[in-house]
């Protein structure tokens, strides 16, 4: 079965993912998207509303701001720029990110260590049994047979 990417794993994180984008550059929305698709392999689309939400509510909360950019070079673009209060927005939420995916991961490493584990004991069992069940029968027929 191929691994898919829920967007619910996601949903929590578009504005931290969005920070991320704008950590290096200013940029305009559609060139925001067009980052995001180009980091996942264009295996990860985002769509436009969930985007320009973000947007919005990083706006309103100071984590960036918008400028209108040159109509010199083509259509009227909208850029963002990241705050010193998205910096470290930004940084919080990867520490929280890779905090819950230790955890996760160990939640899940144990899950399967106990499935290995109670699969392991069957199989011993299984084993253990065969074996009784041959010397069993190796004792039976010498029984029968030395009279």
């Amino acid at each position: 079965m191929a691994p898919k990417l829920s967007s619910d794993l996601l949903r929590g994180h578009t504005d931290t993912i969005v920070l991320g984008v704008l950590m290096n550059a200013d940029r305009y929305g559609l060139e925001i998207y067009n980052r995001i698709l180009a980091r996942t392999g264009e295996q990860y689309e985002m769509k436009a509303d969930t985007l320009y939400s973000s947007y919005k509510r990083l706006e309103r909360d100071g984590c960036i701001t918008s400028y209108w950019g040159d109509e010199t070079q083509g259509a009227r673009r909208k850029y963002y720029r990241i705050t010193d209060k998205g910096r470290e927005l930004y940084r919080q939420n990867l520490l929280d990110w890779e905090f819950s995916l230790k955890i996760l991961s160990n939640l899940l490493k144990e899950e399967q260590q106990l499935t290995r584990t109670s699969t392991s004991t069957r199989c011993l069992r299984t084993i253990r049994k065969l074996r009784r069940s041959r010397t069993s029968r190796k004792n039976s027929k010498a029984f029968w047979t030395s009279g």
